[in-house]
């Protein structure tokens, strides 16, 4: 996978991803990480990348010319590696669609993938029709710049690129992964300030445990994220048939027990 991220801050986007998973996956190549400075592409001999949107208004926005340049540049290099597939081009914006771990998973079979970060009033819209391929927004609210929401998807997609994680399953059993919350974990000891580890995972029965984290996912999604868990349930149907099937029989058992025992 090969990130690269047009910015005004580089130092912002190399110094947040050279540590911990993606620092470890960028070292040994999983992945790598191009920051590109959209100042050195500008022709002002200022160095100004901005200017006074036309019509008045607050701010200044970011030039269509140094902007396009710089992705240029970025498409120069991708295609001198013989790749000749159009590479996404993500702007990061609040009017764009909300980021969601399926898009994360959709996102990590690509390439390459560039990320446009804006800043100031946002950037010209010519430059925005001409290379971007998708419009991404990490949430309801407004930040000072793209950087952070693009090292936040960099660090999400990176997560579901073979190679990254030891344990792919780690990334496949975490929260929103299939709609449903991560259930409680636990580590040693086995008793800490009176509460202990539930007895079913010191058990030894990867069934009963896997039964009980699908069960406690359930509960906590449904409790803090019911609409997730409406998701869910609409395309697992047969999971609730199956269960009502076997309290059913639980129940049959007891009642037999209980004439048994008269």
């Amino acid at each position: 996978m090969h990130f690269h991220v047009l910015t005004l801050f580089p130092d912002m986007i190399t110094q947040g991803l050279n540590t911990s998973i993606t620092g470890r996956s960028i070292e040994s190549g999983t992945i790598t990480l191009n920051a590109v400075n959209i100042r050195d592409y500008t022709v002002n001999k200022h160095k100004k990348v901005d200017d006074y949107p036309y019509g008045g208004g607050a701010g200044m926005l970011m030039q269509a010319q140094p902007v396009y340049d710089a992705y240029r540049a970025v498409m120069k290099d991708i295609q001198a590696r013989g790749k000749e597939k159009e590479p996404r081009v993500i702007y990061l914006t609040p009017q764009g669609t909300v980021f969601k771990q399926k898009m994360a998973k959709e996102l990590a079979k690509e390439e390459d993938i560039i990320f446009l970060c804006g800043h100031y009033e946002g950037i010209d819209e010519r430059v925005l029709e001409e290379i971007v391929t998708d419009y991404i927004s990490i949430g309801d609210y407004v930040l000072t710049g793209g950087e952070l929401p693009a090292m936040v998807l960099m660090d999400s997609i990176s997560r579901m690129v073979p190679g990254v994680l030891g344990n792919q399953e780690s990334g496949d059993s975490e929260s929103h992964s299939n709609y449903l919350l991560e259930y409680p974990q636990y580590s040693r000891p086995e008793e800490w300030m009176g509460k202990k580890v539930p007895q079913v995972l010191l058990s030894g029965d990867h069934a009963k445990v896997d039964e009980w984290r699908l069960e406690q996912s359930l509960q906590r999604t449904k409790e803090l994220r019911p609409d997730l868990y409406d998701k869910w349930a609409a395309e697992n149907e047969e999971y609730f048939i199956k269960k009502a099937k076997k309290e059913e029989r639980k129940r049959r058992n007891e009642l037999k027990k209980q004439k048994q025992k008269k």
